[in-house]
């Protein structure tokens, strides 16, 4: 029985592994769970899945949770903090570590698993953007079995032997392929005009509403692109962005001999889940087995830098120094929170981007703190130039 701890349980990719462990009881079970403020839901996976520790980022939560589990009688144990989510992340009681906390909020409990030395199924791409020096270096070091999550990057690993080798391996080009999200076709002179839940609205995965906004001003594949390059020691250049509006076609690897290699399959997060969970092994994810003659006709499309500028951006990101990487994800977050809350339009989001990475000075990053520290730097940076734009109105236009 192989011991599974979920980091974010009940956000999306967290309820997926929890299917894709109900299907397989003989193989897999629950050690620890974790949320952040959503103790309805994790009061009842505790009920169901009766882990031995649960989790709250939030200690007023993690009260709420005690005393409704204490009432049930429940044994699980109920810790608060960031710090007990490195405890369960790392606990000699688990075997493998599902990251699926969104944003920078799971850099440090990701890295306390693969300092430990656990298989780590990384959903949290941002551990990468931030840290991918520390983080590889960590893996390294201790052992420790990275598996990609994400769609693209699981697709890739498939692509390349499972992640064996970079240029060594005959690696010409990665396509990393992205939806376009919701608003590939639509009117650009509209994009001011564009609502939270239109951004959330994506045409083929179903997915946090932080995520899918990401999708929808292609920051995620920009984000991706950065992860990649850690993953998988390949040069920016060599990695390519492709617009594949269908989300059946997941990544692809072109090889010197001319060989693309690519892994396929309908658009549901619990392939590369069961693929992270059983590797290198396969086991039943649930997913239903992809029709190809149903699928239609798949197309190809260069992504638009002018309709997507936070891609753009990011790829800036990625080809400096590991500090502009941090500026570009934190800016990220809190502008995509800010449009989420209708304080900016959509199109300031990569506004705000701009004006903290043009902030920040390019430097390499060689520890932990260092990250940290600077990550708080670009929020407060981010949240000054948002709260600057929401009290004054500024819609932004963006120059790409």
């Amino acid at each position: 029985m192989i011991a599974v701890t979920i980091l974010g349980s009940t956000g999306s990719v967290g309820v997926s592994t929890l299917d894709v462990i109900a299907r397989h009881p003989d193989k897999y079970r629950v050690f620890a769970l974790s949320a952040n403020h959503n103790v309805d839901e994790l009061f009842r996976q505790c009920l169901v899945w009766s882990p031995e520790i649960a989790v709250m980022a939030d200690p007023a939560a993690a009260g709420q949770l005690a005393t409704a589990l204490s009432a049930e009688g429940s044994a699980t144990r109920v810790l608060a903090g960031a710090e007990a989510l490195c405890e369960i992340a790392a606990h000699p009681g688990t075997d493998a570590v599902m990251a699926a906390i969104v944003g920078g909020a799971g850099l440090a409990s990701s890295l306390a698993a693969v300092q430990a030395g656990k298989r780590m199924l990384l959903a949290n791409k941002e551990s990468l953007v931030m840290s991918g020096h520390l983080f590889m270096e960590a893996a390294h070091r201790s052992g420790a079995d990275i598996l990609p999550i994400d769609s693209e990057h699981n697709a890739i690993f498939q692509s390349m032997a499972n992640g064996a080798g970079s240029h060594a391996a005959g690696i010409r080009k990665i396509l990393l392929t992205g939806s376009g999200g919701p608003f590939r076709t639509r009117d650009l002179n509209t994009f001011g005009q564009i609502t939270p839940a239109e951004a959330c609205r994506h045409p083929n995965w179903s997915m946090g509403r932080k995520i899918s906004v990401d999708s929808a001003t292609m920051m995620n594949k920009g984000l991706e692109v950065i992860e990649a390059r850690w993953l998988f020691d390949v040069p920016v250049a060599d990695i390519e962005v492709v617009v594949h509006p269908q989300s059946i076609v997941h990544s692809m690897v072109d090889y010197i001999d001319g060989s693309v290699v690519c892994q396929m399959g309908n658009p549901d997060m619990r392939t590369p889940i069961a693929h992270g969970l059983a590797w290198p092994r396969r086991i039943d994810s649930g997913v239903a087995p992809l029709d190809l003659i149903n699928a239609g006709s798949l197309t190809f499309e260069v992504p638009d830098y002018q309709r997507f500028p936070c891609l753009r951006l990011a790829r800036a990101a990625a080809e400096a120094e590991q500090s502009l990487s941090v500026a570009l994800n934190a800016a990220n977050e809190i502008a995509v929170q800010g449009f989420l809350d209708e304080l900016i339009s959509f199109t300031d989001i990569p506004v705000i981007i701009e004006k903290v990475m043009a902030g920040t000075d390019q430097q390499a990053i060689s520890e932990l703190a260092e990250v940290l520290a600077l990550d708080e730097q670009c929020r407060q940076l981010a949240r000054g130039i948002l709260k600057s734009m929401s009290k004054n109105s500024l819609s932004g236009a963006f120059d790409a």
